[in-house]
């Protein structure tokens, strides 16, 4: 329990719990067709502390469920919700993301940016479908081999972290034969680790540590999050969040 406290305590005062940034969930939102003027129904599943719900309560007629499980998170959500005046645009609910409490049918678009590695892209994209509605909109970034092969280090490290990692077209395979007919699909660039993500945290270290006491398990958590950032700047080249873009035509093969 100390450990997930640490973890809270690290992530909970950063905009973003992962990589992504504005520019690249607008893009995203352009290139899933959504009219901005529609009064849309939202799920934004793993929303974090809001960086991408926020945006999109901005940018359009929508009302915005925030999904997460750290009710931490969705407390800072709501505080910046309520001084961007978007309160009434975006309702929080705390629940895990693999026992969502939705009626079948119920949403036009569900997005989840850096957190369908919680319940793994297949089960994600499988378990969601049937809260769409024929013709809605999944957008999801997920963590994706950008080459053929890469460097054992770097090979070794995310298959230890996340085995479902894997090249883009293994992903639209999943999505293809799930249901889904894939819109588009781009690559996070790297500032969007770089500045929006690693940037943020490495200013947080001496602040969480000196909050901390420098406990061993909060020098723990800095010392993996300085490799993480180690091998990013190593071999960034080879692996990035993708966002997958894909309308639902059906229901997930049987």
């Amino acid at each position: 329990m100390e450990n997930y406290q640490l973890l809270i305590d690290f992530h909970k005062s950063a905009n973003r719990q992962g990589p992504g940034g504005d520019a690249e969930t607008g893009r995203a939102l352009s290139l899933a067709m959504i009219d901005q003027k529609a009064p849309l129904k939202i799920a934004d599943i793993g929303c974090g502390t809001g960086a991408s719900t926020l945006l999109l309560a901005r940018l359009l007629k929508a009302q915005i469920t925030a999904v997460d499980f750290l009710q931490d998170f969705l407390e800072v959500l709501e505080g910046r919700a309520e001084n961007m005046g978007l309160s009434e645009k975006i309702t929080t609910l705390n629940c895990s993301m693999d026992n969502l409490p939705f009626e079948a049918e119920d949403y036009d678009v569900i997005w989840s940016e850096g957190a369908i590695y919680n319940i793994g892209f297949e089960r994600g994209v499988i378990d969601w479908n049937r809260y769409l509605k024929v013709g809605g909109v999944l957008v999801v970034s997920e963590i994706t081999w950008l080459t053929a092969s890469r460097p054992s280090e770097i090979q070794k490290y995310w298959e230890g972290e996340y085995p479902e990692i894997d090249a883009v077209s293994s992903k639209v395979c999943i999505l293809e034969k799930n249901g889904y007919s894939p819109l588009a699909y781009f690559v996070l660039p790297d500032h969007c680790w770089l500045d929006n993500y690693y940037k943020p945290i490495q200013d947080n270290f001496k602040n969480f540590l000196n909050r901390n006491g420098n406990s061993e398990k909060a020098l723990a958590i800095v010392e993996a999050e300085k490799r993480e950032i180690e091998l990013y700047e190593k071999y960034r080249n080879y692996y990035s969040y993708g966002v997958y873009i894909a309308k639902k035509v059906g229901a997930p093969a049987a």
